[in-house]
């Protein structure tokens, strides 16, 4: 299946390391996030990437083009000066590279490149900036069973806060970490059906206005997954993955 990569915002949260290239290109290791995500796609044998574009999107298009892949990857160099490499990364990558806008939101970037995906039986779409070992297949089999239009993976808040339930007197009547609650949150891994496109309108943002037609007909579900996901969304989150990265624990890397 296709993957569409939404990568086109300015990262605002995270302006320490994003203010001079896009948020996706932020390395984790020697390799972009992006990167990180579009290997645990190919790894599942999805490899025909459609990029999202906006925010500084020459850079984006730069690392792809100019992929100068022997900084990050053992190679052997012969003696006429070619250049053999060992492991190579996207060989057999089709990336297909779309500008929808600096400020468009999510909905707006996926209309944009709907002529790329309306003819599929069914297509894939990520935030680019959330990692996982989440066994997609699981998701994808729920979305074509249920004949539902659309699911997204659901995960466990990657912080950890208080939420707290207050009487309308003001009364505390509980407070507990939202490791212990049953809260779950968007984890932006998306399965899709073309027919997405009949429940969106020019302006709406995918999860709010589309999602809610699609909840009243109940044909949206959602897979809950208790394992490995972790987003970067700010500075401390992408501490916390290169961290993982560097002492060799990286649930994410399901090619290695």
């Amino acid at each position: 299946m296709k993957v569409v990569l939404f990568c086109g915002g300015q990262g605002m949260r995270m302006r320490e390391v994003s203010e001079h290239i896009p948020k996706p290109m932020v390395e984790i290791g020697d390799r972009p996030v992006m990167w990180h995500v579009m290997r645990y796609y190919a790894a599942l044998g999805h490899k025909e990437f459609i990029l999202c574009l906006g925010y500084k999107a020459q850079v984006i298009k730069d690392y792809f083009v100019r992929h100068a892949e022997y900084r990050s990857t053992d190679f052997v160099l012969h003696g006429d000066g070619s250049m053999e490499l060992l492991d190579p990364d996207i060989p057999d990558w089709k990336i297909t590279f779309v500008d929808t806008g600096n400020t468009s939101c999510i909905g707006e970037r996926l209309w944009k490149v709907r002529q790329y995906v309306q003819d599929d039986e069914m297509f894939l779409a990520n935030y680019s900036d959330n990692l996982t070992d989440y066994p997609l297949g699981e998701l994808v089999e729920k979305v074509e069973s249920s004949g539902a239009i659309a699911g997204f993976l659901s995960v466990r808040p990657p912080h950890s806060f208080h939420v707290t339930s207050v009487a309308d007197n003001g009364v505390v009547e509980c407070i507990e970490d939202t490791q212990e609650s049953d809260i779950w949150i968007n984890g932006g891994n998306f399965v899709l059906r073309p027919q997405i496109f009949d429940y969106m309108r020019e302006g709406e943002e995918l999860v709010l206005e589309p999602f809610q037609r699609l909840i009243q007909e109940q044909r949206l579900v959602s897979q809950k997954y208790s394992g490995f996901w972790q987003n970067m969304d700010t500075f401390k989150d992408h501490q916390t993955l290169n961290a993982m990265l560097s002492d060799g624990n990286a649930p994410w890397q399901i090619w290695l």
